[in-house]
């Protein structure tokens, strides 16, 4: 009977060896992550992102964009839009004779917006048809298709779009009492008003000017009905007034404070501090993330911020990641995704990357999106003062070594007992050895 057992014994002395390898070798590259820069600024290139791209490219030839339409409303629609806004992002950064994958991949995600899929949960009968968030997010992504492209030498065809969407959005604003358009039938979120007034701005920079005074009388009235508890722009508005419908919400405001720069530098700088004093937190003691309610209120999730736990929104958290970048916020940018490498278990090959598993291609898309962030039509601007340092690491470092230690425990405990012997053994070294 001693021979099973102790094969047994050795068994499971093997499996918890291996046990601990794993669990070693998962903290040591956990703390890897949290240490290596996973940004690049708003020059640079992240490390990766390519990658994240070719596996998000497969996806949506693979149903990705149907399956995510499942899961809410504008989903089809915004992982295309990612997808192309991604590529604009990298390729903007490349000389101008090197960017011909990016302009393909760009209006490749353009066309899929255009078409019946695209547009389909949205309604021709609103003002501008479609809606606010549909004609918003594609007339923002054409004129970054139009911005590869060398100004002497950009397609017509699309030149001539860009010009007549701008004027219909143009138009809808001029014509409207409130700052915010809507994006359903009697619906209005600010954070589509807010993309479709900084596509706008871009056709300024594009083309001749020529919606200056519609920007002006959209800042005045916006800043005319801001959420007064928080002095941000709400998540919800009425449709006819423009006046608060729900205090401001970290997955929105995540979003406009990536595209008000490109508004109004001085306003967004103000609004962006707003938002990081009021939403930026750091539960437990365990680095960076973003509530979805203002500290101090809690309410429902939903499809949008997804779970809640202790307040944070996972979605809120990672494109908040973009909003630091384009604000030159370093600090926040670099700690935001410091910690999206380490919790969200991304699976490297040399082919391709993905987040989660590649269970939700939607998060890979707004990492992507988030991490390749920077202003488009004014410069990155200075820092504003810090609000996280290098040490926001050492706690979660410090939980990763004692995750690393602990399985080792055990062994080095016995091994010590062993090698000193307990209270009472025999002596070890036998009978008559000592003095």
């Amino acid at each position: 009977m001693s021979k099973p057992r102790s094969t047994t014994r050795r068994v499971l002395g093997r499996a918890r060896r291996l046990v601990a390898v794993v669990v070693g070798v998962c903290a040591l590259v956990g703390a890897v992550r949290l240490v290596v820069p996973a940004t690049a600024g708003t020059a640079g290139e992240p490390a990766g992102v390519r990658r994240q791209l070719t596996f998000l490219r497969a996806a949506l030839e693979g149903g990705a964009g149907d399956e995510a339409q499942r899961l809410f409303p504008e989903g089809y629609f915004f992982l295309h839009a990612l997808y192309g806004l991604s590529w604009a992002e990298i390729g903007i950064r490349e000389p101008a004779g090197e960017r011909a994958v990016a302009l393909r991949e760009a209006r490749w995600a353009l066309e899929r917006l255009e078409s019946p899929a695209g547009r389909e949960p949205f309604s021709p009968d609103l003002t501008p048809s479609y809606g606010v968030f549909y004609r918003g997010w594609s007339n923002w992504l054409r004129g970054q298709v139009l911005s590869l492209q060398p100004a002497g030498r950009r397609d017509p065809g699309e030149l001539r779009r860009f010009a007549d969407d701008s004027a219909e959005l143009g138009a809808a604003f001029d014509a409207s009492a409130s700052p915010y358009l809507t994006a359903y039938p009697g619906q209005a979120w600010p954070v589509d008003s807010t993309v479709a007034m900084a596509s706008l701005r871009l056709h300024d920079t594009l083309l001749p000017a020529r919606f200056a005074q519609t920007t002006e009388r959209w800042l005045r009235e916006v800043r005319r009905r801001l959420d007064p508890r928080t002095g941000l722009l709400p998540h919800r508005a009425d449709p006819d007034t423009g006046e608060v419908a729900e205090v401001a919400r970290g997955t929105s405001q995540s979003v406009i404070h990536r595209f008000l720069i490109d508004i109004d530098p001085a306003f967004a700088a103000e609004q962006y501090l707003r938002f990081r004093d009021a939403y930026v937190v750091s539960p437990l003691g365990l680095g960076p993330a973003v509530r979805e309610y203002p500290d101090g209120l809690d309410g429902p999730a939903d499809v949008d911020s997804g779970p809640l736990p202790l307040g944070v929104s996972l979605s809120a958290t990672a494109v908040t990641l973009g909003a630091a970048q384009v604000h030159g916020d370093a600090p926040l940018a670099e700690a935001l995704a410091g910690y999206g490498e380490l919790a969200g278990l991304p699976l490297d090959t040399p082919w391709t990357k993905r987040y989660a598993f590649g269970l939700l291609p939607i998060g890979d898309a707004f990492l992507a999106w988030s991490k390749t962030a920077r202003p488009w039509v004014t410069p990155t601007p200075p820092p504003p003062p810090a609000s996280i340092s290098w040490w926001w690491r050492i706690p979660l470092l410090s939980l990763l070594a004692v995750l690393g230690v602990a399985p080792w425990l055990p062994a080095l405990v016995r091994r010590r007992r062993l090698g000193r012997g307990a209270p009472g053994d025999p002596d070890p070294r036998g009978p008559g050895s000592g003095t």
